[in-house]
């Protein structure tokens, strides 16, 4: 089938935070962006299968490398995102859209294929400089809490959501973006396990995600953090979460995090964009992959025009400060970038990055991919800027 996803954008076998920490390395300044716009805000206003661990170990101790020529849609992708791919192809998982949400859950994500390429090149895991606690926020809500080891705090503290489509992976999916930003920051990081679909459906994970963040800024002296130094970063369907924090926190007249910092968001449902025609065979996500998400998370298709899903028809005036990471072979490319478009048209200061040559979920893999590692150092120097 032609509009399939070749696996899903996470998690199958939970992974706890320290093998999933081991996704992270400290930023570097390498320029590896591809196209950059920051803005002020106005005076008034997939391919074969990759050889196993043994057979693909040629090559120095720490180098990352693919074996096999570029899939078909990933002409430009870069030496380590092709290798990362690779390992996830090694999976064989099946498309999305044959599956139920609850297999869906038990495939291997991309972060399993970036440990695994880490073992393939001898990658050790850095050490985990973070405490992390698992508490109940409310009924159906927890959170991984990381705190910086050392120090007394008050710390400052980004309130974290996930990705998954609204329907699958957990914060052990996405431990090493948490873990890094506790990391390099030098922050609390609440991540927020919000409920899902298709049990739950929409706008069940956003409204616990803002339920999260009001627990948070009413709790945040007793994580040693400072409840008035609070941002929120969140990646796919976490960074359309994070968006939705921000806007509910302005019309409810609720303390607005100081930044956010949205990762390859979803930020629309129109599946016919530029990114999405040109993204229907990409791994780990693709067009038929969120036709899948959507489908397992609304109520009916009149959802997918409430502006909660399709921000790019909200009202953004009034927001905070804003990073925006794209991805290069992405659907949620076009989307994210017409975000980033409307943010400014409405006054708010916004910095646009884009990564030539990855694909969706390469955030989190610092430890193997340079283009994560630079746009980790990119959402850390900006949180640091705002939280100070």
């Amino acid at each position: 089938m032609k509009h399939l996803i070749r696996r899903p954008l996470t998690l199958t076998f939970l992974i706890g935070p320290a093998l999933t920490g081991s996704l992270l390395l400290s930023s570097c300044g390498s320029n590896t962006t591809t196209e950059t716009t920051t803005t002020s805000a106005p005076a008034d206003s997939a391919g074969t299968a990759a050889k196993p661990d043994s057979a693909a170990t040629a090559g120095t101790p720490g180098e990352v490398k693919p074996t096999m020529a570029k899939p078909a849609w990933g002409p430009n992708l870069k030496p380590e995102m092709q290798a990362v791919i690779e390992q996830l192809m090694s999976f064989k998982n099946k498309p999305f859209p044959e599956l139920t949400a609850a297999q869906a859950r038990k495939q291997p994500s991309a972060a399993d294929a970036a440990m695994k390429q880490m073992r393939v090149s001898g990658i050790p895991a850095p050490p985990l400089n973070c405490d992390t606690v698992t508490k109940v926020l409310m009924p159906g809500v927890s959170a991984r809490i990381y705190t910086p080891k050392g120090g007394a705090g008050p710390f400052p503290v980004i309130v974290y959501y996930h990705g998954g489509g609204w329907v699958i992976a957990t914060n052990d999916t996405y431990a090493a973006s948490a873990q890094a930003l506790c990391e390099q920051v030098g922050a609390v990081v609440v991540s927020v396990e919000y409920r899902k679909g298709p049990e739950h459906k929409f706008p069940t994970a956003h409204d616990d995600s803002f339920a999260a963040y009001q627990y948070v800024l009413k709790n945040a002296a007793s994580m040693k953090g400072d409840p008035n130094k609070i941002a929120v970063v969140g990646e796919s369907a976490g960074g359309n979460l994070a968006c939705n924090v921000s806007i509910m926190a302005r019309d409810k007249k609720v303390a607005l995090p100081k930044y956010q910092v949205l990762v390859y968001p979803i930020a629309g449902s129109d599946t016919n964009t530029p990114s999405y025609q040109a993204n229907t065979e990409t791994a780990p996500l693709n067009k038929g992959g969120m036709e899948w998400f959507f489908k397992n998370y609304q109520r009916t298709p009149a959802d997918l025009k409430d502006p909660r899903i399709n921000l790019v028809a909200a009202n953004l005036k009034g927001l905070e400060p804003t990073t925006i990471i794209a991805a290069d072979y992405d659907p949620l490319t076009s989307e994210g970038k017409t975000l980033a478009d409307k943010l400014t048209a409405a006054g708010v200061k916004t910095n646009y990055k884009k990564y030539d040559g990855t694909t969706h979920e390469f955030f989190g893999m610092a430890a193997v991919v340079p283009e994560a590692k630079d746009a980790q150092g990119v959402a850390v120097s900006d949180l640091k800027g705002a939280l100070k």
